[in-house]
C-alpha cells in the first residue's frame, strides 16, 4: 500500500527527495528530446494518409457533382458533396454549412475579426463598444484565448466539471451582462480535459436567455470523430437542432476540420450555423474570397466517399494513438496512485490528457521536465492570458512520440512529479 506523500514525516520526505534527486540526476543523462507540446499527428499517422494524393491526377475529371469545374471560379461557399461530408462530422443539415479553407482556427479567428468590425447580423461592431467579454471553460484551448485576446476581449474563465462547463455560473452570467458577447466551447473529447459535454449540459446550452442579441456560442467540434476505442465511444446532442427547439436557432456557431483526419494545413475544414447566420457571413465572404480550394474540397470526397469512409480511417488513426495513450496511463497509475500529488483524465477519444498537480507546482514540474529533455505544453497555456490561478494543469499531447518514447517521457514526468511535489511540501514545513 502506497503512503501518501502528505503522511510522510519530514525525515521520510528528506529521505525520499535525496533518492529523487539523484534519479533526477541520471536522468538528464539519457539525453531525452521528446516534444508533447501539442498535439501534432505522428509521422505514422501522415504516412497513412499519403494516398489522397493519388485520389487526383492530371487525367481526373475535375467536376463536382453538379458539374461545376473545380478549377475554375465560382461556388464560394463550398461544393454541394463537401457540404454534406463535413455536414456528416457534425450530424447537421448540408444547407446549414459553408465549406471554408484548409483549417478552422482562420475561421474562428475571421468570426471574431467580422463581429469586431461589422457586428453580428445588424448589432453595433463590438470594437465600437466600451466594453466585450467573452466566456473561456477552463482548462481550455490556448489558441482560442489568444484570438479573443489579439483583440482585447476581456476573458471570464469557466470551471469545468465531468460534465462540461459551470451552467450556472454560464446562465448567471450571459443573462445578466449585455458586454457578454460569447463563449469557446470544445463540447467533444475537449482540449485538454479530454470530457464531453453531457445530453443535459448541451440542452442547457441551447437554452440560454443572453442578455446581449448578439451572443454566440462558438462551438469548436474538433474531435467529432476522433474515438479511441470502438467500445467506448462518447457521442453528444447536436447543438443546431438543439438551439432550434429552444427558439434560439442563431445563437451557435460550429466548426470542424480535417486537419487530424487527412492533413495539418491541408485539409478542409467548415463552419455550421443557421441560415441567418451563414447569409449573413456570405455578405463578407463576396468581398474576401473568390473561393476557397475546390480541387482539395473534391479531392476529400473522393478519397472518404461518406461517413463510412471516414469512420473506416479514423479507426486507422486510433489503432496508432490508442497505445500511446494506454503507456501514459499505465506509468500515471503505476507510479502516482495513491500518492495524493497528481490527478488526471481517462479520456475515450481527442488527443490530449489533462493533468493536475499540487497547488503552486505544475510551472516548476514542466520547467524540471524541459530540464530533462522532455517539452510539455506551457504551465498555464490552458488558461485565459496564459495564467493558471492556482497553478496546478498540465497538458499532456501523447500523440507524437512512439510508444516506447511515451514511456520513457511519462517515466520522467512522475519523476519530475514526485520531486516538485516534496519540494513543495518541505518548503510548507
Amino acid at each position: 500500500m502506497k503512503k501518501a506523500y502528505q503522511e510522510m514525516s519530514k525525515d521520510e520526505l528528506l529521505a525520499l527527495k535525496n533518492r529523487l534527486e539523484k534519479d533526477f540526476e541520471d536522468a538528464k543523462g539519457m539525453g531525452l528530446k521528446l516534444d508533447m507540446s501539442r498535439g501534432k499527428p505522428c509521422p505514422s499517422q501522415l504516412v497513412m494518409g499519403m494516398d489522397i494524393l493519388d485520389t487526383l491526377t492530371s487525367e481526373s475529371d475535375m467536376k463536382a457533382l453538379d458539374g461545376v469545374d473545380t478549377r475554375n471560379y465560382g461556388v464560394m461557399d463550398g461544393l454541394p458533396e463537401a457540404k454534406e461530408l463535413l455536414a456528416g462530422m457534425m450530424g447537421v443539415k448540408p444547407e446549414n454549412v459553408i465549406v471554408f479553407g484548409n483549417a478552422s482556427l482562420p475561421i474562428m479567428y475571421d468570426t471574431i475579426s467580422r463581429s469586431m468590425t461589422h457586428g453580428v447580423m445588424g448589432s453595433t461592431p463590438w470594437c465600437k463598444l466600451d466594453q466585450v467579454k467573452f466566456l473561456c471553460p477552463v482548462p481550455g484551448y490556448d489558441r482560442h484565448f489568444a484570438i479573443t485576446q489579439h483583440f482585447g476581449i476581456e476573458m471570464i474563465a469557466v470551471p469545468t466539471t465531468d460534465e462540461g462547463p459551470d451552467m450556472d455560473m454560464i446562465e448567471k452570467l450571459v443573462a445578466e451582462d449585455e458586454s457578454i458577447k460569447g463563449i469557446w466551447c470544445v463540447p467533444k473529447y475537449s482540449n485538454p480535459l479530454g470530457i464531453s459535454y453531457s445530453d443535459e449540459t448541451v440542452r442547457r446550452f441551447a437554452n440560454l436567455k443572453p442578455a446581449a442579441k448578439d451572443f454566440r456560442i462558438f462551438w469548436d467540434n474538433a474531435y467529432a470523430v476522433h474515438h479511441l476505442y470502438d467500445d467506448r465511444q462518447d457521442e453528444i446532442l447536436e447543438i443546431l437542432s438543439e438551439c432550434e427547439k429552444a427558439g434560439n436557432p442563431d445563437m451557435v456557431y460550429e466548426f470542424c476540420s480535417t486537419s487530424k483526419i487527412s492533413f495539418a494545413g491541408a485539409g478542409v475544414a467548415a463552419m455550421a450555423a443557421s441560415v441567418a447566420n451563414l447569409d449573413f457571413v456570405r455578405k463578407s465572404m463576396t468581398i474576401q474570397t473568390i473561393g476557397y480550394d475546390k480541387i482539395n474540397q473534391l479531392r476529400h470526397v473522393r478519397y472518404f466517399k461518406n461517413m463510412d469512409g471516414v469512420k473506416a480511417h479514423m479507426r486507422k488513426h486510433a489503432d496508432l494513438l490508442r497505445p500511446k495513450f494506454e503507456a501514459v496511463q499505465e506509468v500515471l497509475e503505476r507510479e502516482l496512485a495513491g500518492l495524493g500529488i497528481g490527478s488526471w483524465t481517462k479520456p475515450n477519444g481527442g488527443y490530449f490528457i489533462s493533468f493536475d498537480a499540487m497547488e503552486g507546482c505544475a510551472k516548476n514540474i514542466v520547467a524540471k521536465c524541459k530540464e530533462a529533455g522532455v517539452v510539455l505544453t506551457n504551465a498555464g497555456a490552458t488558461y485565459p492570458y496564459g495564467i493558471d490561478p492556482k497553478d496546478t494543469n498540465i497538458r499532456i499531447a501523447p500523440s507524437f512520440p512512439t510508444p516506447d518514447e511515451m514511456a520513457k517521457a511519462t517515466d520522467l514526468f512522475v519523476l519530475c512529479v514526485k520531486l516538485v511535489s516534496v519540494e513543495k511540501l518541505l518548503a510548507q514545513d
